[in-house]
């Protein structure tokens, strides 16, 4: 990491990271006052996401129901599958409380920063301790991605959105599944829950077109 000067703050993203290990030790090691960010959203919808990404680059995998499943037939989950795994967040979480107080981590729902990307960029900036810059004027929504952009509003230069990557539609997945998924990950989230003192309401989604349906 660069130095950083009085007044200055340096900012690494590398999403990787919470559901590593080795991780929240050496991070530790290279800087114990250090605020962490991490941005959550429902698992279900995220492992569809996940799945999605890497059904673009390998057409040929099986179906995300395939994968999701030990043995369909009597609801076994396969909880070693990365895309179900990583969206365990208690688990890690467990990991970076070991080194860090919760006063250090900020979370970030997912869902919310879609829908009100300048109300949770205003929490980030008070955590930080920055001045409230980032405003609902920085930020407009696009329609075809399904996501907020953002935008300088003191000049007319083109706004920064998503790539190419992001803001694709996710595959139709039987209902039935998702019901499942959502069994399987409750009790992980209401640990979670409890841990952060925040409820994020995955429970209330029902089905997987909701307003997440999109990586």
């Amino acid at each position: 990491m660069p130095s950083t000067l009085e007044g200055q703050i340096t900012m690494e993203k590398t999403p990787s990271y919470f559901v590593t290990n080795s991780a929240p030790k050496r991070i530790h090691t290279m800087a114990r006052d250090i605020k962490l960010i991490i941005v959550v959203r429902n698992p279900v919808t995220r492992a569809i996401s996940d799945y999605t990404q890497t059904l673009s680059k390998r057409p040929e995998i099986p179906t995300f129901e395939v994968l999701a499943f030990k043995n369909r037939t009597l609801g076994l989950i396969d909880a070693s599958w990365s895309a179900l795994r990583i969206g365990i967040y208690a688990l890690h979480l467990e990991s970076w409380m070991q080194y860090f107080p919760l006063s250090q981590m900020h979370f970030v729902s997912g869902e919310r920063l879609i829908v009100d990307p300048a109300g949770e960029m205003a929490k980030v900036q008070d955590f930080l301790g920055l001045k409230r810059i980032v405003t609902d004027k920085h930020f407009y929504f696009n329609k075809t991605k399904g996501f907020p952009c953002l935008k300088k509003p003191e000049d007319s230069s083109t706004p920064r959105c998503l790539g190419k990557s992001k803001g694709r539609t996710h595959p139709k997945i039987d209902p039935d599944v998702i019901r499942r998924l959502h069994k399987f990950y409750k009790p992980f989230n209401m640990m979670f829950y409890q841990m952060t003192g925040q409820n994020f309401q995955w429970e209330l989604e029902e089905d997987g077109n909701s307003p997440g349906s999109r990586d």
